[in-house]
């Protein structure tokens, strides 16, 4: 009984300890409270999933993502491997048989996925002069990183995501196939592409989630040039984006954001902004071709990441329906 009351006066001081680290920052603690690990998917209400089944008028589904295969564009050193393994001779008066597979890889940061909030931090300086790494929230790398898994900010806390789809054709506006690697999307691209598409921007709403399209997937099944420098947003549209309190974005390329950054100083500031300062997630790799050919802009957008528990990103099938 002794040990037992040691233990939880040891859990209750380290709760305690927790939340007087993440009380005041200059990004913590979230709208949602110190403690919170879900970010913007806490924007998706009951009340948020009704207002978007408005836009399945059709019952038509769009695939946004590209399949699993071992010839996919990787960054790095990521990898994705699967073999598959039979389960052993014929069995019973029925023959059954069957087949399973093992998967190895950085599963939830390859091919079309999904950043949670754990992905993305940055070293910080506290007034006392220590340093350390910090996350979502105000969550410390030692509150964070573990080998076997992320202590806190794992993926599994992720709502699923049912909302208002937007696709900014940022491509099409433009009048061009694909944009050139490189190019910062503007804030006056966005809008322009809103506009010409006919969609308000004062009709952004809490929780939406809103999809660039650069042409790149074309480009998908040509490693060497899907690759490295890209097209992408830039700190001007973030901190638009951020204004209009959406839960996700996505696009066509792998980092979303602008690749490199115009300043070769700054790495992903983008991925900062909106995951680790803000909670918005993220969804690269997506194929948007279909969705532009037939200037479908508005729909109900699915995606459930997988609770892949400790996990920093998951894999998913983000689909469209019309």
């Amino acid at each position: 009984m002794r040990t037992l009351s040691i233990l939880m006066l040891l859990i209750l001081t380290s709760i305690i300890t927790l939340a007087q680290t993440r009380t005041s920052g200059p990004w913590w603690p979230s709208r949602w409270g110190a403690n919170d690990q879900a970010g913007a998917s806490n924007w998706i209400t009951p009340e948020k999933i009704m207002y978007a089944l408005k836009y399945a008028k059709e019952g038509r589904v769009y695939e946004l993502g590209h399949p699993y295969e071992r010839q996919m564009p990787y960054v790095g050193t990521r990898s994705y491997k699967l073999n598959v393994v039979d389960t052993g001779p014929a069995a019973g008066k029925n023959n059954q048989l069957g087949n399973e597979e093992v998967i190895s890889g950085e599963l939830g940061q390859v091919g079309t996925q999904f950043d949670g909030p754990g992905h993305i931090g940055a070293m910080f300086t506290y007034a006392d002069g220590s340093t350390k790494g910090v996350y979502y929230n105000g969550f410390t790398q030692q509150e964070v990183v573990h080998p076997n898994g992320l202590l806190n900010l794992g993926v599994q806390n992720v709502k699923p995501i049912l909302s208002r789809g937007i696709l900014v054709d940022v491509a099409g506006f433009k009048g061009v196939g694909r944009l050139n690697a490189g190019y910062e999307v503007t804030l006056t691209d966005v809008k322009s592409a809103l506009a010409r598409q006919g969609i308000a921007e004062n009709s952004i709403t809490a929780g939406d989630v809103i999809i660039f399209r650069y042409g790149w997937a074309q480009l998908w099944t040509k490693p060497g040039e899907y690759g490295g420098s890209s097209p992408g947003i830039g700190m001007e549209v973030a901190r638009w984006l951020i204004a209009k309190q959406v839960c996700m974005v996505g696009a066509d390329t792998g980092p979303t954001e602008v690749m490199p950054n115009p300043d070769p100083e700054l790495v992903v500031p983008v991925h900062q902004e909106l995951i680790m300062k803000n909670g918005i997630f993220n969804l690269e790799n997506m194929d948007l071709e279909q969705l532009a050919a037939e200037k479908v802009y508005e729909f109900l957008f699915i995606l459930t990441p997988l609770r892949l528990v400790g996990a920093s990103g998951s894999p998913g099938r983000p689909i469209a329906v019309r």
